[in-house]
C-alpha cells in the first residue's frame, strides 16, 4: 500500500489517495484520502469490496470512521476535547449547560435572544404526560433506575405522536426539546420511585441543573432551597458529559436512527447501551475500588496487584479508550470536587484523601506513565456525586441525562446528512463451509 509522505495523524489540508494492491492477483484499487478539519484523514473504502472483493476487519471500530460529523473532536494524544471547535475547559468555565446544548444542536453558541428562546423551549416541555407517569407503578421498587429510564423514554413515542416524522425539521426540533427537557424529570422520578417518595413536578423558574436537583431532593412537606454551588457543580458535570464523539452509546443511537426509527426509540437504545459497566458505570467502579483499598497505607499493596501479570485487579478511573494523555475533563472535575467538598464542610473526606494519594502515587509511577494511564473524568465524578448525596445507582442515570443532548444532536446531524445509509456492518465468517444436510436417519 502506498500513502502520501505526510503523517496522517497530523491531519491533511488537501485530498489525496491510497493505492491498494492485492498480492498474487495483479488487481489494485485507488481509494480517496479524505481530509478532516483536524486530526487524521480517512481512507474512503466504499469501493474496496466492489473492486477487490474484500472487506476490512476492525473489531471495536477503533480505526474506522463510520460517519462524518461536525459536532465533537477529540485528540486523545494531546488531551483535547472540542465541541464545535470550542475547548471543553472554556465551555465548562464560561457557559451553562443549556448554552452548550444549543451549541451542540445548532452549531454556534447562542446570543442572549437565542438563549432566551431556547431556554423557554426547553422549560415548556419539562412536564411529562400524566398517563406516562403511571408507567412507574408497573416497576418493582428495587428496579434499577436505568431499566426504568430505558422503558419510559422508549414509551415516549406512544404519547407524542405529533413529532415522529423524522423528515420534518419542525418535528425534529420539538423532539429535541422534549427529550432534553423531559429526561431529567424521568430520571428524578425513577429515583423518587425507588425510595418511595412522592414525585416532585418540575419548576420552570429554576435553571436546568437547579430543577434537576430540586426534583431529586425536594419533598412536599417542607421547602427546598437549591444550593448555588452544588447547582453549578451539577451544571459542569452535565457539560462534561454532554457529548464525546462516536462512543458506544452514540454509535448505537446513530445505528438505530439509520433505520428511520423515531428519536425516542433511538435515545432509549442509547440509554441501554450506556447502561453497560464498560461504558457508563466507570465512576461507580472507582468508588468500589477506593472502598476496597480502604486506606492510603494499602495503596502500595494495591498498586503491586495492578502491576502483577497474573492479577485481574484494575486501576479504575485511570486511562481511557481515546485519551492517551490527561483527560481534559478530569482537571475541571478535580477543581469542582474541591469546591463541592468545601461548600459541604467536608474538610477531610476519606475517599477524596485516598483518591488524591492514589493519583499522586500512580502519576509518578513509571509503569503507568509509560502506558499513558492518567486520571479520567470518572475518577472524580463519583466522589462528587457521593458527596452530593447521589446514590450510586443514579450515577449512570445522571450520565444519560447529560448525554441525551449529545445523542439528539448526533441523531439530528445524521438525519440531515444526505449521504446517510442504513447501518450494515460486515463480518469475517469463520464458521462451517458449505455442506449438505444429511437425512435424520444418517445423523445417528
Amino acid at each position: 500500500m502506498s500513502t502520501p509522505a505526510s503523517d496522517a495523524r497530523a491531519g491533511h489540508n488537501a485530498p489525496g489517495s491510497v493505492t491498494l494492491t492485492l498480492d498474487g492477483t495483479g488487481r489494485s484499487v485507488t481509494l480517496p484520502l479524505i481530509p478532516g478539519t483536524m486530526g487524521p484523514a480517512v481512507v474512503d473504502i466504499r469501493k474496496l469490496y466492489s473492486e477487490l472483493g474484500i472487506f476490512t476487519f476492525d473489531p471495536g471500530y477503533a480505526d474506522t470512521a463510520a460517519t462524518e460529523s461536525k459536532i465533537t473532536y477529540i485528540d486523545g494524544d494531546a488531551g483535547i476535547l472540542l465541541h464545535r471547535g470550542y475547548p471543553i475547559e472554556q465551555l465548562a468555565e464560561k457557559c451553562t449547560f443549556l448554552e452548550v446544548a444549543y451549541l451542540l444542536l445548532n452549531g454556534e453558541l447562542p446570543n442572549r435572544e437565542q438563549l432566551a428562546a431556547f431556554t423557554t423551549g426547553v422549560t415548556r416541555h419539562t412536564m411529562i404526560h400524566e398517563q406516562l407517569r403511571r408507567f412507574y407503578d408497573g416497576f418493582r421498587r428495587d428496579a434499577h433506575p436505568m431499566a426504568v429510564m430505558t422503558a419510559v423514554v422508549g414509551a415516549m413515542s406512544a404519547f407524542y405522536h405529533d413529532s415522529l416524522d423524522i423528515n420534518d425539521p419542525e418535528h425534529r426540533r420539538i423532539s429535541a426539546f422534549r427529550l432534553i427537557a423531559k429526561v431529567p424529570t424521568i430520571a428524578a422520578w425513577a429515583y423518587k420511585y425507588s425510595i418511595g417518595q412522592p414525585f416532585m413536578y418540575p419548576r420552570n423558574d429554576l435553571s436546568y441543573a437547579e430543577n434537576f436537583l430540586y426534583m431529586m431532593n425536594a419533598v412536599p412537606a417542607e421547602p427546598y432551597e437549591v444550593n448555588p454551588v452544588l447547582a453549578r457543580a451539577m451544571d459542569r458535570i452535565l457539560i462534561l458529559h454532554a457529548d464525546h464523539e462516536q462512543n458506544a452509546s452514540t454509535s448505537t443511537v446513530r445505528l438505530a436512527g439509520s433505520t428511520g426509527a423515531n428519536p425516542f426509540a433511538c435515545i432509549a437504545a442509547g440509554i441501554a447501551s450506556l447502561w453497560g459497566p464498560a461504558h457508563g458505570g466507570a465512576n461507580e467502579a472507582v468508588l468500589k475500588m477506593l472502598a476496597e483499598i480502604g486506606h492510603p497505607k494499602r495503596i502500595p499493596e494495591f498498586i503491586a496487584k495492578v502491576k502483577a501479570k497474573d492479577s485481574n485487579v484494575r486501576l479504575m478511573g485511570f486511562g481511557h479508550r481515546v485519551y492517551k494523555n490527561f483527560d481534559p475533563r478530569a482537571k475541571i472535575m478535580q477543581k469542582t470536587c474541591h469546591e463541592v467538598l468545601a461548600e459541604l464542610g467536608i474538610a477531610h473526606e476519606p475517599l477524596l484523601d485516598l483518591a488524591m494519594e492514589l493519583e499522586r502515587v500512580a502519576t509518578q509511577d513509571e509503569y503507568f506513565i509509560s502506558r499513558k494511564l492518567y486520571p479520567n473524568v470518572d475518577f472524580y465524578s463519583g466522589i462528587i456525586l457521593k458527596a452530593m448525596g447521589m446514590p450510586t445507582s443514579m450515577f449512570t442515570v445522571l450520565f444519560a441525562v447529560a448525554r441525551t443532548t449529545g445523542w439528539i444532536s448526533q441523531w439530528k446531524e445524521m438525519i440531515e446528512d444526505p449521504t446517510q445509509r442504513i447501518g450494515r456492518p460486515r463480518q469475517l465468517y469463520t464458521g462451517a463451509p458449505l455442506r449438505d444436510v444429511p437425512p435424520l436417519a444418517e445423523r445417528g
